[in-house]
């Protein structure tokens, strides 16, 4: 009896090695937080995904056209040409490392996932109307763009509001507290991307709260003293709400934006997690949200003139992911036809 017991005592004092296990599991924490959220955005976009993109069911879609000029056309093009070749590297990293490899590669995937959709989106907020290179001007429009439907309902969701009363839209199970572990299901990646936008717009508006008291003009002041306020209330934060725009999936994806030499991309690297995971489910949100982009793109400048420029991608860029999308995306969605596959499907 006293043996058992003894047997099943838990010692007080770890040794070296389940304290260096602790310690690595304790750093592991805001990797695998970041992980959790990136895969939870993936999983939500495969749950709700169709093989065209639900685009054709957006009236903001079907209603969308402009008049390009040769210039303009060029513009675009050029924009698509950065993004395919930033997204032909990133799939180049995912295809070759190994574990390692790809722990070490997130100094450049983190950036490259992020300017790869950019560099999407701006074709296709050229086609828009929306020329301009301008960070803040970019995530404003797209903003009112995913508010006006312009986008699918998997990425459709963005939070609003005020510090400290901010509101999730179009996400209904965001309310839910999310896990420390990787989504299994609906309710547990919506609880995660929920918080992603909590974590991400109080960052937004902590950061616009500095910008706006660190300039003379702008700057909130007591009554008393006229000094610039250290101290906010809910009526100070209210004030600057229409400063942060929404916040949509391209500011989270706007938190890849590591630097290089910054701390911040040394706790991922260092961390033990998924590499793997991580860095298929960046390489799916790419491609998901590319394809998007790309079909607004072929819509605005005609499906034929679209081909044309597929077919004289340079030669690193021929016969693969840009020519997959169209042959059973960006066609079928502007012919009215069905992809090879679900066409196998509906047989």
């Amino acid at each position: 009896m006293t043996e058992n017991m003894e047997n099943n005592i838990i010692p007080l004092v770890l040794t070296d090695e389940q304290k260096q296990a602790e310690e690595t599991w304790r750093k592991s924490i805001p990797a695998q937080v970041f992980l959790n959220y990136f895969f939870a955005i993936n999983y939500h976009i495969q749950e709700g995904d169709d093989a065209l993109g639900g685009l054709q069911h957006l009236p903001f879609f079907r209603a969308h056209q402009a008049e390009l000029t040769e210039p303009d056309l060029q513009a675009v093009t050029r924009l698509l040409h950065a993004s395919w070749s930033t997204e032909y590297a990133l799939r180049a990293t995912a295809e070759l490392g190994d574990e390692d490899y790809l722990r070490n590669a997130l100094h450049w995937t983190f950036p490259q996932a992020y300017h790869a959709i950019m560099a999407g989106l701006q074709a296709f907020l050229y086609t828009a109307g929306v020329r301009s290179n301008n960070p803040s001007l970019i995530r404003r429009e797209v903003g009112r763009l995913v508010v006006r439907n312009a986008y699918p309902r998997p990425i459709s969701f963005y939070a609003a509001g005020a510090y400290g009363d901010f509101s999730i839209h179009r996400l209904p199970l965001a309310g839910y507290k999310p896990g420390l572990h990787i989504a299994g299901k609906e309710i547990e990646a919506q609880a995660q991307i929920g918080q992603f936008l909590r974590t991400t717009r109080k960052l937004k508006a902590q950061q616009t709260r500095q910008q706006v008291q660190a300039n003379a003009n702008t700057a909130i002041r007591s009554q008393k003293t006229g000094k610039p306020l250290d101290k906010w209330t809910a009526t100070h934060w209210q004030q600057i709400t229409w400063r942060l725009g929404y916040t949509t999936i391209f500011d989270l994806l706007g938190r890849l934006r590591i630097s290089q030499t910054s701390r911040e991309i040394e706790r991922y690297v260092e961390a033990e997690i998924d590499f793997k995971l991580f860095h298929q489910s960046l390489l799916n949100i790419v491609s998901y949200l590319n394809g998007l982009h790309e079909s607004y793109v072929a819509k605005a400048m005609g499906l034929e003139r679209y081909e044309q420029l597929v077919a004289e991608l340079p030669k690193h860029l021929q016969h693969t992911f840009v020519e997959n999308r169209l042959r059973n995306q960006v066609r079928p969605l502007l012919t009215d036809t069905l992809p090879e596959a679900q066409m196998g499907i509906a047989a």
